[in-house]
């Protein structure tokens, strides 16, 4: 059996002609809204000339190395060398198991195109993802984010907490400064108790490593990688970690942004198919699918 479907054969008890097997009424029923959404997935298929790849996450979620069993399953069945649009909603994660998900994609589109398709959110290293491609797909309900790592640390109390690399980093190089200038800075010399040397050298390597990968996405696809990597990381740009960088500011830094308006019938039908996928992940889990694999996770 596969999905519930029959595949043999036989005359039927009462000794009647042959038919076809086929999936139980309740199997579809209880299949009906995955049915659906691979169905929206062929149309995509058709209408693109591509193969569509999802992976979408609910908001308590982020990537990680989990995730690459996910998308060896959604790349099983798409030959060597043919066009792949990554359908892509994340709020973020880890940057190492980024890297392993992008070679995966790259490995098999070989020189052909390879799209990012963002409906709604693709932030940090979502944001990282999407610079690895060709083309990158927005209407106005798309957001890039600051490349920004964050780290946990704890607080006086124990708690633990997130922390920007990158707001850590600025914070201590701005009291640096102030004591280059003026041995004797009273606020300078208090504040600078508060760091850490060895935090702020492993920041340091995160941060760069973080702005090499960035940098070699983008010389892949003949971008000015510096200027760009840097207005990613740019908190001076980006007050906050969340701050959407719309279609028309990824176009702005150079970014290849192709804009669909909402009411497009090629966005309507991505939009639709985020709204089916988002109600079947909640808020907890992650979605894996293609017109061949439907896989619903729990992080």
């Amino acid at each position: 059996m596969n999905d519930g479907e029959i595949t043999g054969g036989g005359d039927t008890p009462t000794g009647g002609a042959k038919r076809p097997l086929t999936k139980t009424p309740m199997f579809t029923a209880r299949n009906s809204a995955r049915y659906e959404r691979q169905e929206l997935i062929k149309q995509i298929d058709e209408a693109e000339s591509t193969h569509l790849i999802c992976y979408v996450g609910g908001p308590n979620t982020e990537i990680d190395r989990n995730d690459i069993i996910g998308f060896v399953d959604l790349l099983h069945n798409i030959p060597e060398g043919e066009p792949i649009d990554l359908f892509l909603h994340t709020f973020g994660g880890d940057v190492d198991a980024c890297e392993k998900l992008i070679r995966l994609i790259h490995a098999r589109v070989v020189e052909n195109p390879f799209r990012v398709v963002i409906p709604d959110v693709a932030k940090s290293a979502g944001t990282l993802m999407a610079l690895s491609a060709n083309q990158i797909l927005m209407s106005d309900t798309s957001e890039l984010g600051m490349i920004d790592p964050q780290f946990p640390m704890r607080d006086n109390q124990g708690n633990e907490f997130w922390h920007s690399v990158i707001a850590y980093l600025d914070a201590h190089e701005e009291y640096a400064m102030a004591i280059r200038s003026d041995r004797n800075d009273p606020v300078a010399l208090l504040r600078l108790d508060n760091f850490d040397a060895k935090v702020v050298r492993k920041f340091q390597g995160i941060r760069d490593r973080v702005r090499t990968f960035a940098e070699d996405l983008l010389k892949l696809r003949g971008l000015p990688a510096s200027t760009i990597a840097n207005e990613l990381m740019s908190p001076s740009r980006w007050k906050t970690h969340g701050q959407p960088i719309s279609h028309a500011d990824a176009a702005q830094l150079g970014l290849p942004i192709l804009y669909i308006p909402t009411n497009d019938p090629r966005w309507t039908r991505y939009w639709k198919l985020y709204c089916l996928q988002r109600l079947a992940i909640g808020q907890n889990g992650k979605i894996f699918e293609s017109c061949y694999v439907s896989q619903v996770v729990e992080d």
